[in-house]
C-alpha cells in the first residue's frame, strides 16, 4: 500500500466513494475499442441514449479482498462476466468477451489498489461494471453504440451491523419481475421496480421486503436485493427455484460449500410461503450482503422466527465463515474460484 487513504475502514457503510480511476470502453461500428482507464467519473452521453428512455442497461457487482498476507484477490469474476453476457443477450446488447471483462476489473482494482481495505477491517472493495446503450436513437430499438465501464469503491456491510439477524416482511402486493420477463437478468428495470416496495418495508421497520413468485404469489422468489436460503429442521440446504430469480453467484457458491464442505443435502426447489415452519435457519445472500441472517419473516399477521431474532444460527455462521474465509484467502478455495490481482 502506497498512497495514504483517510478512511475509517471499520466504519464504512454501503455508500459511493469516488476513487482515483475507472475503466471505459466503447462499442461502435460492430466492435469494442481497447478500453482505457480515466480519472473522469462523469459519463458523457447523448440525451437520446436508449439507456435513459428504455432502460437498455445491465450491471454487475463483485468485490476485491485483501488477504492476511497483503495480496489482493477477486472472487469468481468469470461468473459475473457470464451473467452480464446473459443480460446482454436478453437486452440485445453486444457481448463483452470474458477476458476483456476480467481484465477491465483487474485494471480498475490495480489502479485503485490503495482503496482495497486492510485485512480484518470487515470492509472490501466493491466493483461495479456497467454496460449501457447510448448514441442518437429515439426509437424503441437497440442502441447503435454502447459504453462498458467499471468503477469501484471501498464499502462496509450492505445491511448495517454486519452478521446479525434482520427481519423481513412479505409484501405480496408487489412483484419484482414478470414470470417471463427479466427476473433472471441483472438489469436496471428490476431494481427500479423494487424501490417502492423497499421503501414501504423500511418504513415498517424491516431490513427489506420478500417477493413471492409473480405467477401464483405462493412461493418465495427473492429477498429484496438478495437470494433466499434456508436450513430445514432435517439440516438440508434449500434455496428457491424460479424462472424470475437472479442467479446469484453467492448463492451457487453457498450451494457448493454446503454440499462439499459441510456435507449437507442441497436442494434448489420451490419454497412455499405458508410452509416457512420447515426452516430452523434462514438467510439472504448476495455479493453486497454476503449472508445476512434472517431473524424473522412477517406474513399476513404471522411471524416466522428462524433460530433467533438476535443471534446467528450455527449453520448460517458456518456457511458465512467458510465463504468469507475463501474470499479472504483464509480457507482453501475450490479450483478456479480465486483470481489474484498482481
Amino acid at each position: 500500500m502506497g498512497k495514504k487513504i483517510d478512511i475509517e475502514w471499520s466504519k464504512l457503510g454501503f455508500n459511493y466513494i469516488k476513487t482515483d480511476f475507472r475503466y471505459i470502453s466503447v462499442w461502435k461500428d460492430g466492435k469494442w475499442d481497447d478500453g482505457k482507464l480515466t480519472e473522469d467519473n462523469t459519463l458523457h452521453i447523448s440525451e437520446s441514449s436508449p439507456v435513459l428512455h428504455y432502460g437498455q442497461s445491465s450491471f454487475e457487482g463483485l468485490k476485491a479482498y485483501r488477504t492476511k498476507e497483503g495480496k489482493v484477490q477477486l472472487f469468481r469474476p468469470n461468473r459475473n462476466a457470464a451473467r452480464m453476457n446473459d443480460s446482454c443477450d436478453k437486452l440485445l446488447m453486444p457481448r463483452i468477451p470474458e477476458e476483456k471483462f476480467v481484465d477491465a476489473v483487474k485494471q480498475v482494482v490495480k489502479a485503485n489498489i490503495d482503496y482495497v481495505p486492510p485485512y480484518g477491517t470487515g470492509a472490501t472493495l466493491y466493483i461495479r461494471p456497467i454496460i449501457m446503450g447510448v448514441g442518437d436513437n429515439i426509437g424503441v430499438k437497440p442502441a447503435s453504440e454502447y459504453i462498458f465501464t467499471v468503477f469501484c469503491m471501498p464499502v462496509g456491510p450492505y445491511f448495517s451491523g454486519g452478521l446479525k439477524p434482520c427481519n423481513f416482511v412479505v409484501q405480496d402486493e408487489f412483484d419484482r419481475a414478470a414470470p417471463y420477463g427479466t427476473g433472471k437478468q441483472k438489469v436496471g428495470g428490476n431494481y427500479a421496480a423494487s424501490l417502492q416496495a423497499h421503501a414501504k418495508a423500511a418504513a415498517g421497520g424491516y431490513a427489506d421486503c420478500i417477493y413471492l413468485d409473480p405467477a401464483t404469489h405462493t412461493k418465495i422468489d427473492e429477498v429484496g436485493a438478495a437470494n433466499f436460503i434456508g436450513i430445514t429442521k432435517n439440516n438440508e440446504f434449500v434455496t428457491p427455484n424460479s424462472s424470475s430469480i437472479l442467479p446469484s453467484i453467492t448463492k451457487y457458491s453457498l450451494l457448493y460449500i454446503a454440499e462439499h464442505y459441510l456435507k449437507m443435502p442441497v436442494y434448489e426447489r420451490e419454497v412455499f410461503v405458508d410452509k416457512l415452519d420447515e426452516f430452523k435457519e434462514a438467510g439472504a445472500c448476495g455479493t453486497a450482503a454476503v449472508i445476512t441472517p434472517i431473524g424473522a419473516i412477517d406474513y399476513k399477521g404471522k411471524r416466522y422466527v428462524f433460530h433467533s431474532e438476535t443471534e446467528v444460527g450455527p449453520t448460517i455462521k458456518k456457511l458465512y465463515d467458510i465463504l468469507y474465509g475463501i474470499q479472504l484467502g483464509d480457507v482453501e478455495a475450490p479450483e478456479g474460484w480465486i483470481y489474484e490481482v498482481e
